[in-house]
């Protein structure tokens, strides 16, 4: 699986993940809607940036997914 490139804002395009490092130096993800709003953050940090992408891949490949709810 190839790393995403790293990109500048004026490239980025919307709605999309960006992975970013905690202070503590591990990897995360942002998932950012159309209208560039946060909308979504992985529960955890990874150590490995390859653990954060897949995780990212789960997210994508759960779309669908049934949706529960409870009154």
């Amino acid at each position: 699986m190839q790393p995403a490139k790293e990109m500048r804002m004026a490239e980025v395009t919307y709605p999309c993940y960006w992975q970013r490092k905690d202070n503590r130096g591990q990897w995360y993800w942002i998932y950012y809607a159309r209208n560039r709003e946060e909308i979504a953050r992985s529960s955890e940090s990874y150590i490995n940036r390859s653990d954060c992408t897949h995780s990212i891949t789960l997210m994508k490949n759960s779309s669908a997914d049934p949706v529960f709810y409870s009154e």
